[in-house]
């Protein structure tokens, strides 16, 4: 966390990149720490989706560990307060992150007046108090009636109904609470952009680094001495979820650029056009980190069992979705301080050309140690909260099923049965 705040000082106060400084913007401070909080914040609120989805689909394989999505979901509250600062330097002019903002910009701008319903402070701040409160009440709730269970005799499934009905409520809420969020946090940078399939294919990005990272934990903890009824047999499971959405997270890339590409609206095409010409290593990288690697490793089922190989692809993944987001992020950024740096040399009568651009072309060191500081204390707060109740729910109806839970046997060894 001392890594993080030291990096963000850097960016602040040191690491504008000269060919922006000009702008004064502090555009890479601001595009580092949008970037990290809503990256986190959407792994809190994915594992509160996914186990809810669990719950509601009556699953039994990951009772045994539940408590580490219970704990995830609880960097909800932090990741509000991560996001009041963003809000705060909306309303008090403090960074230049979303074009929108700009009054005078707005008033000149059709294509902005026409989103300004939807695309203005107002709606930003409420409807991030709103939603997100919204997802903590849940994860708060969900989470009590857990811990209550502990202390329910065998046989009472009370509190097991209970966490089965808010759990039924909350998933409908999530599904169109997330899109609007990523509409706003992040879709919204680039205020003339838009696509129908931005929001889904953003919080796949979500649920593969939020698994990858729960694989890490997991496997740290046993380490440790903790969580003995996880077996090989879950890890398999979750290295499974890892490999299918690592795939379904390309399908959606994949749709999202062949039907832009195809359509060919000036309006859609802008987005890819300027990250194909201008972030060849952000673009490519990003299939390669989030697909190629993952489904080559993942392809054979035995890497799925192996400690080794999950703990190696879980940090691909989790590197990688965080590329994901630097990617749709950080070019959206830097193209609002060249609009500023334009306008000035307007008035200057000057324009300078931009070529590499340190912490935006590829991510720099700023950028990785500002990522290292937010996981840090993503895993303080997960941590605290594991500390707080038993890390098994024995009282779950579901927990025996959990601890016995067994896959197919795996024949790709002895010539396939």
């Amino acid at each position: 966390m001392g890594l993080g705040v030291l990096c963000l000082l850097i960016a602040f106060f040191w690491g504008e990149p000269a060919q922006i400084a000009e702008a004064d913007t502090h555009a890479r401070f601001w595009s580092n720490f949008l970037h990290n909080a809503v990256f986190f914040t959407g792994i809190g609120f994915i594992a509160l989706m996914t186990l809810t989805g669990f719950i509601t689909a009556y699953a039994g394989w990951f009772v045994n560990f539940k408590r580490v999505f219970e704990a995830y979901s609880q960097f909800l509250v932090p990741g509000l307060l991560l996001m009041l600062l963003v809000i705060a330097g909306i309303w008090g002019h403090f960074h230049h992150l979303y074009h929108w903002a700009d009054e005078a910009a707005v008033a000149a701008d059709p294509i902005l007046q026409g989103k300004a319903s939807f695309l203005n402070k107002y709606w930003y701040t409420f409807g991030t108090l709103i939603i997100v409160g919204a997802w903590i009440f849940f994860a708060k709730k969900i989470r009590a009636l857990s811990i209550a269970e502990d202390s329910t005799p065998k046989g009472d499934y009370s509190y097991h109904y209970k966490i089965r009905f808010w759990s039924a409520i909350f998933l409908p809420i999530a599904a169109f609470s997330s899109a609007a969020i990523i509409w706003q946090w992040v879709m919204s940078l680039e205020a003339h952009w838009y696509s129908t399939l931005f929001a889904w294919y953003c919080t796949i990005s979500w649920f593969v680094a939020s698994i990858a990272l729960i694989i890490l934990t997991l496997i740290y903890l046993k380490s440790r001495g903790y969580f003995p009824t996880v077996t090989e047999e879950h890890l398999h499971d979750l290295g499974k979820y890892m490999f299918a959405f690592s795939i379904f997270w390309t399908y959606l890339w994949y749709s999202q650029y062949m039907l832009i590409w195809y359509g060919n609206i000036g309006e859609e095409t802008i987005f890819f056009k300027f990250r194909v010409d201008n972030f060849g290593v952000l673009h490519y990288g990003n299939l390669i980190l989030n697909f190629m690697l993952p489904f080559l490793i993942l392809m054979r089922n035995t890497t799925k069992r192996r400690y080794g190989t999950l703990i190696f692809t879980s940090i691909i993944c989790l590197f990688g979705h965080w590329w994901d987001y630097f990617y749709i992020i950080k070019p959206a950024v830097l193209k609002g301080a060249q609009e500023v740096m334009a306008q000035g040399a307007e008035a200057h009568g000057h324009a300078e050309a931009l070529g590499y651009v340190g912490g935006f072309t590829v991510p720099g060191l700023l950028e990785i140690g500002t990522f290292l500081g937010f996981l840090g204390l993503f895993f303080w707060v997960v941590f605290r909260q594991l500390e707080k109740a038993p890390l098994e729910a024995t009282n779950d109806p579901y927990y025996e099923e959990a601890v016995h839970h067994e896959v197919m046997p795996d024949y790709s060894s002895e010539g396939g049965h």
